[in-house]
């Protein structure tokens, strides 16, 4: 019986131990005032391929001390409201078939990837083109090992028990995607096409520098992704954390205390929400 016990012992530290999650130390900030005011900033990732520990004692803190949660969409978890926002968008008549509406030499990587990705060739000629690419950019991270409902946001969220905020919701969201002119829609499909080859190498190291707060890096990946379409880069980064900031200071004129949690790309480099705020006199302390 003895020798039974210390086998049950050993098999039960052996699970404990193999179902540890990791911990991570992604970007915090402190935003404080002249006036007492108080903000939070959170780098999230939105998708990850186990849950991870993300709740250091200074998030924690920050948590314990806001009294609003900031999401970039409110109802984070919710997939059908979603999915309704982006029917809503994404389709037109008339449309080019998909294959036309990237460059010739990627016309190849476009296929094998729509069939990485269980998609029919030719199932996404109906849909505007901001919107096949991020179908194909779906699809292409359903087939890897990374699940949204490990994300950083959806965690924030499920933590969270008091009221909270979105900076954008789904709809306002995509139809930021919806408003770009053509050219710039084609050069995201082609970016989406183009990174295939590197897609899980890269997402590797984004997700490796998301867990140390590795922000230099962060933001170094941004600008490349963006180095030869600055209008893309205004319209789907710069725009909207322009945007945010107005908000959050809206927020902090009124009294409250927001735990903000984004995507780490929208806090690194001189775009970023800390330096953009820290730009209108705002104290910004790093915390982690």
């Amino acid at each position: 019986m003895f020798n039974r016990f210390v086998f049950i012992l050993m098999f039960l530290l052996a699970l404990a131990g193999c179902s540890r999650r990791e911990d991570v130390h992604p970007g915090f900030w402190l935003v404080e005032g002249p006036k007492g005011e108080k903000a939070w900033l959170l780098g999230t990732i939105h998708a990850l391929p186990e849950p991870v520990n993300w709740r250091s004692a200074q998030v924690d803190a920050g948590l314990n001390e806001a009294d609003l949660l900031v999401l970039e969409v409110a109802d984070i978890t919710n997939d059908a409201k979603t999915a309704k926002a982006f029917a809503a968008l994404a389709q037109s008549p008339g449309l080019p078939p998909l294959e036309q509406r990237v460059a010739g030499a990627l016309r190849d990587e476009l296929a094998d990837e729509m069939k990485q990705g269980g998609l029919k060739y030719g199932s996404l000629d109906p849909y505007e083109t901001w919107a096949a690419a991020l179908m194909l950019q779906q699809a292409m991270a359903g087939s890897s090992e990374n699940d949204s409902g490990n994300g950083i946001d959806r965690a924030v969220a499920k933590a969270w028990t008091g009221p909270v905020a979105e900076f954008e919701g789904a709809a306002a969201q995509l139809a930021i995607f919806d408003r770009l002119p053509e050219p710039q829609q084609r050069a995201l499909l082609g970016a989406v096409v183009a990174e295939g080859p590197k897609r899980d190498e890269q997402r590797r190291a984004l997700q490796q520098a998301w867990a140390r707060g590795d922000m230099d890096l962060i933001a170094r990946v941004t600008d490349e992704d963006f180095g030869q379409e600055p209008a893309l880069r205004e319209a789907l980064l710069v725009a909207r954390n322009r945007a945010w900031v107005g908000q959050l200071e809206t927020m902090l004129a009124r009294g409250s205390r927001p735990f903000v949690a984004v995507g780490a790309a929208h806090l690194a480099g001189r775009d970023g929400l800390p330096a953009m705020l820290a730009g209108k006199g705002w104290k910004v302390t790093r915390l982690q």
